[in-house]
């Protein structure tokens, strides 16, 4: 099974150029800090806009997505204002929860092309009284979200189109009364593990609290749920996940929280990368000894790839080897488009397996990738549930983002190994990671020079 993609979108940006991607003449030697997980800061905005009291966020994500998060809150009727703080990246955030019986006001609610926004945040709606129309970005609307509304519809919540019909996509309607029963209800997260997390985070606060089952495909992104639970547990509410595909929350309150947010492990993936691809090392410090993120798995991915990881005093070090082994990879999620940029530089094969959800993230990244990889010259192949990358003599070209912030950090990382590659809407980083085409500079310009790069390179002969 094969996929392409013919027509990218325009640049959101209108006439910003595309971007040279920099191409790394020497092996990479940098130290680099990146700002804090999108996933726990807009969960924990989502539990501080329901909290018993005012909450505070410490080193929290300042992009596009945490934005549109904290303009749906501050929407529904929670206080969120910025405060000084301890991060490079940013200000810290206090939230005073939405008011208990707050005014039946009709509120618009702009998701963008972010998922936490327009998946975790109807749920929420449905406790407050008045209306709430949900729109964004034109792609989002062709993102699944069919679960969520028949959820919200089973638990008795009306949620209407633009027609007055029942629809399964953006734009639509929450007529909040105020309350919602809860209790047990049935849903197929087979699409996304977001479908779980947003009826999860509001479960508390259901007057019979949530017993949810999942019935149907595996759940993708078990992870991420994980990562609900354990934020939920940290914060007072109970979270029964002993038997598989159900989980049970208690009702009662959401106790008010000082958290600092970790740093994004799935955006400290393509810096990481750059340690292969230039056949360099590259630290991550403050990298948690635990976590529920699923960019820890960085530490084995790269391992198998042929790269040295250390985890040492809180630094997490890569240190690329002489060439960029291909290997087998399962259930890589949100990881992905990283991954397939270096199975792209590999000297072998590759199979990306587990990932069919992906085809309904901000664009269909499956597609995607297969297009922009073979634009360049690559062997890449479309699979019921992944990708299959061969190795291929890379060149130059332009690597299209389709308004997909990964899309365009793995073209900026095909770009360390292959000369002349040029990104299409690099400012779709702005999503997760604003300051992207600064710190991957800024990483470039920390390497020593101690060794020239060698033309082999450790892509195999794939660059140039």
């Amino acid at each position: 099974m094969t996929g392409s993609i013919t027509d990218a979108p325009a640049d959101h940006t209108g006439a910003a150029p595309h971007w040279p991607a920099p191409f790394a003449e020497q092996p990479v030697d940098a130290t680099v800090r990146v700002p804090g997980s999108k996933s726990l800061t807009n969960r924990y905005l989502v539990l501080a806009a329901l909290a018993d009291g005012p909450s505070r966020l410490r080193a929290p994500l300042h992009s596009r997505d945490s934005a549109l998060m904290i303009g749906a809150l501050r929407q529904l009727g929670a206080d969120v204002r910025e405060v000084p703080g301890d991060s490079t990246f940013g200000p810290d955030l206090e939230v005073t929860p939405i008011p208990s019986g707050s005014g039946a006001l009709d509120v618009a609610i702009d998701c963008g092309l972010a998922g936490t926004v327009m998946r975790f945040v109807p749920p929420l709606a449905a406790l407050r009284h008045g209306v709430a129309v949900f729109d964004g970005d034109p792609h989002a609307r062709e993102r699944p979200m069919g679960t969520i509304i028949e959820a919200l519809a089973a638990l008795g919540v009306t949620v209407r189109g633009d027609a007055g019909g029942t629809p399964s996509s953006l734009p639509f309607r929450v007529d909040g009364t105020g309350e919602v029963r809860g209790g047990h209800l049935v849903i197929d997260a087979s699409a996304s593990s977001q479908f779980v997390s947003a009826l999860l985070l509001v479960g508390a606060r259901f007057t019979e609290g949530l017993h949810l089952e999942h019935s149907g495909d595996p759940v993708p992104s078990l992870d991420h749920i994980n990562m609900t639970v354990a934020v939920l547990r940290g914060v007072g509410v109970e979270v029964d996940n002993s038997t598989p595909n159900h989980w049970i929350v208690s009702p009662g309150p959401i106790r008010a929280f000082d958290e600092k947010i970790e740093q994004d492990l799935s955006n400290a993936g393509p810096f990481l990368a750059a340690a292969l691809a230039s056949g360099g090392t590259v630290r991550i410090p403050d990298w948690p000894e635990h976590t529920t993120q699923v960019g820890d798995l960085w530490r084995s991915i790269l391992t198998d790839m042929g790269a040295a990881v250390t985890l040492q005093d809180g630094t997490l070090t890569v240190t690329g080897g002489s060439e960029i082994t291909g290997a087998d990879f399962a259930e890589t999620s949100e990881l992905a488009p990283t991954v397939a940029a270096l199975c792209a530089l590999a000297t072998g094969p590759s199979r990306l397996s587990g990932i069919a959800h992906l085809r309904g993230h901000e664009t269909d990244r499956l597609a995607a990738l297969v297009t922009e990889i073979n634009r360049l010259g690559g062997d890449a192949e479309e699979t019921g549930d992944g990708l299959i990358i061969r190795p291929a003599k890379l060149h130059g070209g332009v690597v299209r983002s389709y308004a997909d912030h990964r899309m365009a950090t793995a073209g900026a990382i095909l770009g360390l190994a292959v000369k002349g590659v040029e990104v299409q809407d690099i400012s779709t980083t702005a999503k997760t990671m604003p300051d992207f085409p600064q710190l991957w500079a800024d990483m470039l310009t920390q390497r020593t020079g101690r060794t020239q790069r060698n033309n082999a390179g450790t892509s195999g002969g794939t660059q140039h």
